[in-house]
């Protein structure tokens, strides 16, 4: 990080399908080794499998599943007199949604089906739907805030 001021945000353009901004945010973090259409692929694959399989729109979708996973809350340490606390705190927009994109494409990864593809889709589906292990992860995260609300005096 630097010490004399803070990184300038990146102008990130929308995508070329929906012009959704999102959409791009999660591209580039589904994306590796810079192979961008590989990652375009995948999404746009992913969003045609919805919409075949549910005939909704799939922004609509996926936004409501990125709104199921996105935390409100969550725990950060807290070092207090040589004791450490988990203080709950709630999270800001930008990194809510950034925790909400890893959390999708993290579970998306760990499941089972054939391709990348299906994975996302099926993980898409069930977060909208409020089930799956993005969504559970966002649950543990609460669970943890709740557990920890005898500590948010410490919140700085």
């Amino acid at each position: 990080m630097s010490r004399r001021h803070r990184a300038e945000k990146r102008e990130i353009l929308p995508d070329p399908k929906f012009g959704n901004i999102v959409i791009t945010k999660f591209m580039n973090a589904i994306m590796y080794d810079g192979k961008k259409s590989v990652a375009e692929q995948i999404v746009y694959g992913a969003l045609d499998t919805i919409e075949q399989k549910t005939k909704q729109q799939p922004l609509g979708v996926f936004q409501s599943a990125l709104e199921n996973v996105m935390p409100s809350l969550e725990v950060r340490s807290r070092r207090v007199g040589g004791a450490t606390y988990q203080v709950p705190v709630e999270v800001r927009t930008d990194r809510r949604q950034a925790l909400g994109i890893r959390w999708i494409i993290t579970s998306a990864r760990g499941r089972n089906e054939k391709t990348m593809t299906e994975r996302l889709s099926a993980e898409l589906l069930d977060a909208s739907n409020g089930r799956g292990n993005a969504v559970k992860k966002r649950e543990d995260t609460h669970k943890m805030a709740e557990a920890n609300r005898a500590f948010s005096h410490y919140r700085w």
